[in-house]
């Protein structure tokens, strides 16, 4: 028993790890932006704010595009196979990325680090709810929420010290890393497969997420270089609105599509889903938007701000912990409510105690701190919520659908705010217009998230697989 015990143990270390591993990767280079720009500029024209926005926004978009076609993969062939191979591929383009010698090689190799990390994360979440028993699973989806949601905040804290060696180390830390994964998920963690006679998933729909996302971000992007009604800008948007439309018919007329339809009945599932997005489109703009208020108009160095950032995280395993002692019988939708809330008011502090003149402790402390308490608060919850109503053969795909949620959420929060601050001197107007935008999308996530408490309502199991 104790040695099954520590077996276990170690599982949740790997997979868990692969979480934090992939989601302290979207977030690390934040901090990291000035050098990378400084650095290229001295090999050549300095990149602008939105090209630099893509090496964000190349990895989130092709991270969210693809995690739903991992999951259904993964699921039909081996989670085990596919969860290895991603982090095979993960840390081998982080080690082509520190090599880098301008922002468009970058760019390419964060889509490379996506592809990997979008194979082993979804599959990370269906091998360990599958390692553990019923009355586990919904803690388990938590801890496994809440290494995501700490990744995603402590990013720039860890980026900050990496980059005083060089913007290179940011990722390059991953190998390491990377490597003892590979070598604890090959010893320790079991094969776990579904669905092995299901068609294929549908491709050509996550290759149409892709597009829609990407053209959708490249309209956001660049609005204010090429103008708002350019053919540029207008032609994104319309090629946008035309790839959700063909993905949603794909959806209705494909034998095994991207997003299963049933799943889209489960109201938690799809309720929860919706709100982990608009709350990260708030969080992704609030959090670039602070180290970009701090690094170009305080002056803080990278290590100064990733510091100044690190109070919110050390928040948010706090509140998780104290909230599911204190209120053990708190429903999860509720939860993300009162998250969604304090998000809101977190902005708003943040938006009228803005200044020019560096204000650490009477701006950014009680404003970062209130979205520290949010996340704990939220994200957490977000994922228990959506994966608790799921049968085990769909626990991959729901995870991915509520990770591609995430990711979709944060590019579209990082390119509001590019469009909102724009690429010239920053200016006070536009940056508190941005916390007010943050603000906005937090009340509409406690909006959406009012959705999910209802009868739970569980995914027909499929028909046995014919040959």
């Amino acid at each position: 028993m104790a040695i099954q015990s520590q077996r276990t143990r170690l599982v949740t270390l790997v997979l868990v790890g692969s979480a934090f591993l992939s989601g302290i990767d979207l977030f690390i280079v934040n901090v990291a932006f000035d050098d990378i720009g400084r650095d290229f500029a001295q090999r050549g024209e300095a990149p602008s704010l939105s090209q630099l926005s893509w090496v964000l926004n190349a990895y989130a978009v092709v991270f969210a595009a693809l995690l739903v076609p991992m999951g259904r993969l993964t699921d039909r062939y081996g989670r085990k196979a596919g969860f290895v191979a991603g982090l095979v591929l993960f840390t081998v383009a982080s080690a082509a990325c520190g090599f880098s010698t301008d922002v468009w090689q970058l760019v390419g190799f964060r889509g490379l680090q996506a592809v990997g990390a979008a194979a082993m994360t979804p599959a990370s979440l269906g091998l360990l709810l599958a390692a553990l028993p019923v009355e586990r699973k919904a803690p388990a989806a938590r801890l496994w929420a809440l290494t995501g949601a700490l990744a995603a905040a402590l990013g720039p804290a860890v980026g900050g010290g990496l980059v005083q060696l060089s913007w290179h180390w940011a990722f390059w830390i991953n190998l390491p890393i990377g490597v003892l994964l590979v070598v604890g998920a090959v010893r320790f963690v079991p094969d776990v497969r579904h669905n092995a006679g299901a068609p294929r998933p549908d491709l050509a729909g996550a290759a149409l997420v892709a597009l829609a996302v990407g053209a959708l971000v490249l309209g956001l992007v660049q609005g204010g270089e090429w103008g708002w009604s350019s053919a540029g800008v207008v032609g994104s948007f319309v090629v946008a609105v035309v790839a959700v439309g063909a993905f949603a018919w794909l959806t209705t007329h494909h034998a095994s599509p991207v997003i299963d339809p049933s799943l889209l009945r489960v109201r938690a599932f799809s309720w929860a889903s919706v709100t982990t997005l608009v709350f990260n489109a708030g969080f992704g703009a609030g959090l670039l938007g602070g180290i970009l208020w701090m690094q170009q108009v305080w002056g803080y160095s990278a290590l100064k701000t990733g510091l100044a950032v690190a109070l919110g995280p050390l928040l948010v395993p706090v509140t998780s912990i104290l909230v599911h002692r204190v209120l053990p019988r708190v429903r999860p939708g509720t939860l993300s409510v009162a998250g969604c809330l304090v998000a809101a008011g977190g902005a708003a502090v943040m938006a009228t105690s803005l200044t020019t003149t560096p204000s650490y402790w009477t701006t950014v402390v009680p404003g970062w701190a209130l979205t520290g308490i949010a996340v704990g608060l939220a994200m957490p919850n977000l994922v228990a919520s959506a994966t608790s109503a799921l049968p085990p053969e769909q626990a991959s795909t729901g995870g991915g659908v509520v990770t591609m949620a995430r990711q979709v959420g944060l590019v579209l929060g990082v390119s509001v705010l590019v469009a909102i601050v724009g690429s010239g001197v920053p200016s006070i107007e536009s940056f508190r217009a941005a916390w007010w935008v943050v603000a906005a999308a937090s009340l509409l996530a406690a909006a959406t998230a009012t959705a999910i408490e209802s009868r739970p309502v569980r995914v027909a199991d499929p028909a046995p697989a014919t040959a």
